[in-house]
C-alpha cells in the first residue's frame, strides 16, 4: 500500500512533473506521519522491510543517500541511523516539517529539502551513492521523466532502490478496494490504478535511463498482522535495485 507522500507540487513551480492534488492530499496527513497507529500505519509497518533490502545491498556506512519523495522521513531516518549522510527531498511543504521537526526527537542529521527530483538531479548529478524512491513513481505524471532523474543523481556504479504498486487486479482489489473502501487505512482517492506500473514497464523505463536491473522482488503485508515481508510475489506491491554501469 502506497502511503509515501508524493513528488507534487504547486502549479508555479518550473518541474513540471507534479501534481498539485496529490501534494495536497498527502500534506493532510503530515500531522500525524509519526503515529504508527494513523493514516501512515501501512508506512510505518513496511519501513524495516523496504530498509533492510536497501542495508542488504549497499554499504551505508558514510554513503551519500537521497531518499525521494521522503514524506515525514521514516526512511530517511532508518538510513541516517545506518551512518548514511541522506539527503530527503520532497515538494510538501508540511511534510518536511514534520520531518525537521521529528529529527529534534531522534537526534539523527538529515539535509531535507522542499525540492524536486530534476532540481536535485541538476544541482547534485552523479553525486549519490543509492538513490531511494519509495511509493512515488506511481504519483507523478511522467514516471520516464522521474525515473530519468534518479538515474541522473547516481555516480557511476550507484544503486537505485524503488518500490511501487503493480497494475493487476490483485492490487486493485488490495489497494484500492481494501486500503481505501474497505478497511478505510488510506484516504479515499490516494491510488489512480491506471497509472500503477508493471514491472517490465519499470524495467524497460530504468533500460532507458541507462541503469541495469538487478532485482525485483515482491512486497508481502498483512494489515491485520501489521507484518510485512519479502517475497516471490510480485502481483501487488514491488520493490527493486537497479544499478548505474561503471
Amino acid at each position: 500500500m502506497s502511503t509515501a507522500s508524493p513528488e507534487s507540487a504547486a502549479s508555479d513551480r518550473q518541474d513540471g512533473n507534479v501534481s498539485a492534488a496529490e501534494i495536497a492530499r498527502f500534506d493532510t496527513l503530515a500531522a500525524r506521519w509519526w503515529d504508527p497507529d494513523g493514516e501512515s500505519r501501512p508506512l510505518h509497518d513496511l519501513n524495516p522491510v523496504r530498509f533492510a533490502y536497501i542495508a542488504g545491498r549497499v554499504a551505508l556506512a558514510q554513503a551519500k543517500v537521497a531518499d525521494v519523495g521522503c514524506g515525514g522521513g521514516l526512511l530517511s531516518e532508518a538510513l541516517a541511523r545506518a551512518g548514511a549522510r541522506v539527503t530527503g527531498i520532497d515538494l510538501g511543504e508540511k511534510v518536511i516539517e514534520i520531518a525537521k521537526l521529528h529529527l529534534h526527537e531522534s537526534a539523527l542529521s538529515v539535509d531535507y529539502r522542499v525540492q524536486s527530483s530534476a532540481e536535485l538531479a541538476a544541482a547534485e548529478p552523479a553525486s549519490f551513492d543509492a538513490v531511494c524512491c519509495m511509493e512515488l513513481v506511481e504519483h507523478v505524471p511522467d514516471p520516464a521523466a522521474l525515473v530519468a532523474d534518479l538515474a541522473a543523481m547516481l555516480k557511476p556504479g550507484g544503486q537505485l532502490f524503488m518500490s511501487t504498486l503493480n497494475r493487476t487486479p490483485a492490487a486493485f482489489g488490495a489497494a484500492i478496494v481494501g486500503a481505501e473502501y474497505v478497511m478505510r487505512m488510506l484516504p479515499r482517492g490516494t491510488h489512480h490504478y491506471a497509472q500503477f506500473l508493471k514491472p517490465s514497464e519499470l524495467g524497460r523505463l530504468l533500460r532507458q535511463a541507462g541503469l541495469e536491473l538487478e532485482d525485483v522482488s515482491g512486497l508481502g503485508y498483512n494489515p491485520l498482522a501489521r507484518k510485512a515481508w519479502l517475497s516471490r510475489f510480485t502481483a501487488i506491491n514491488y520493490v527493486l535495485a537497479a544499478r548505474k554501469p561503471l
